[in-house]
């Protein structure tokens, strides 16, 4: 079993509570500490660097387990206070901007080399970092400047979260919670709300001869968000019921910026629950949108919307095999993309990367999918 300072370690939750006890925890456990980013010193931590083997170095509530686990990833340590932490991977991105570098060729490089040119480029700038050290390591170095990163508090979003949600949605049911070092997600099914938001909706499906789908899905909300640069705190309008939730498209975002405070996220919930019916609308027009050619529109909807290759070429593939080569409807193809995140959650893929591929599929709600119905086959 992972432990938690490992930076591969997540965790699933099926129940609210448990959830938001595990992030107040979280949040009381961690630190947030401000810097000089020129008094910042990065140094080696891999199996080969003198560090590795000298733990009295570490600040006393860093584990042996933690040091290893970092040598095995990112393999860099940072000096906080005279202590040394372990750089988590997720502070990576973060760490090269204080530094105000960037390059494909970094990560390259050994790591005390590695080392060496971040800190000759961290001790030219006066600014401030503010370092997120969570789980015995430093998980982010954001900008100190409040204009620049605003700290959110995930349980107090959270907790916030939910008291609207009760407000407006009386009979919601929190349906699963996800959380690991780079995001936090969790996702609440509407059932009381379905007559109202989804009703228009499956009076179509059924007219199209799609009772059984009508009948399966249900409205949703997805909550998500990130204290180390990965996310703005969001909420996203969801269908759900099938395999995979589908997002379609309303969303509400806070940026962790311009002195951002869980109050302002919280009130900018209205505006999402508002939408919530022009999204099921958006999703709905595509039923009256034929398409001649649906395997080549599906092929260059995914491409218009740089969707990964192998996961997409597996999803247009099942379509093709069960429509041949019959008209359809957008609606059609747009459910079939909906194979494209099942299978890249299948494969293993982060939950970042899945909540930002649903993100960008939900763009395809606002296409003119005349324009990507082509007789000539369409390469990927």
């Amino acid at each position: 079993m992972l432990k938690q300072c490992q930076d591969s370690y997540s965790i699933q939750f099926t129940q609210f509570p448990a959830m938001l006890a595990h992030h107040e925890e979280t949040r009381k456990a961690s630190l947030w500490e401000r810097s000089e980013v020129n008094h910042l010193r990065v140094a080696a931590l891999d199996k080969k660097s003198p560090l590795y083997e000298d733990a009295s170095r570490f600040d006393p509530a860093v584990s042996q387990d933690a040091i290893a686990d970092t040598a095995e990833n990112l393999g860099l340590a940072i000096q906080v206070g005279g202590r040394y932490f372990p750089l988590r991977d997720t502070a990576y991105k973060s760490l090269l901007d204080r530094a105000k570098i960037n390059g494909t060729a970094l990560p390259k490089l050994a790591r005390a080399k590695l080392a060496e040119v971040l800190n000759s480029c961290l001790e030219l700038h006066k600014d401030s970092a503010l370092l997120l050290i969570r789980d015995e390591k430093v998980s982010a170095a954001h900008s100190g400047d409040s204009r620049d990163y605003s700290v959110l508090e995930i349980d107090q979003l959270l907790d916030g979260l939910q008291k609207k949600v009760d407000e407006r949605f009386p009979g919601n049911e929190f349906e699963a919670g996800y959380s690991d070092h780079a995001i936090t997600s969790a996702s609440w099914v509407l059932p009381n709300q379905k007559e109202d938001l989804l009703s228009t909706y499956e009076k179509l499906l059924e007219a199209e001869g799609k009772k059984t789908l009508a009948a399966k899905l249900m409205p949703g909300i997805r909550f998500s968000t990130s204290d180390t640069g990965v996310a703005s705190a969001k909420v996203s309008a969801l269908l759900m019921g099938l395999q995979y939730p589908i997002h379609i498209g309303g969303m509400v975002a806070v940026e962790h910026r311009r002195q951002s405070q869980v109050p302002d996220f919280v009130d900018s919930l209205d505006m999402l629950f508002a939408q919530f019916g022009d999204s099921v609308a958006r999703l709905s027009s595509l039923l009256t949108v034929h398409l001649d050619n649906p395997v080549n529109a599906m092929t260059a909807v995914c491409k218009k919307l740089s969707m990964p290759k192998k996961a997409t070429l597996e999803a247009i593939a099942m379509f093709e095999a069960v429509n041949g080569n019959n008209p359809a409807s957008a609606h059609d193809v747009f459910m079939a993309m909906q194979e494209i995140p099942f299978n890249l959650k299948i494969s293993g893929a982060p939950e970042s990367k899945l909540l930002t591929l649903q993100e960008t599929m939900a763009r395809a709600l606002t296409l003119r999918w005349s324009d990507y119905d082509l007789a000539k086959k369409v390469s990927y």
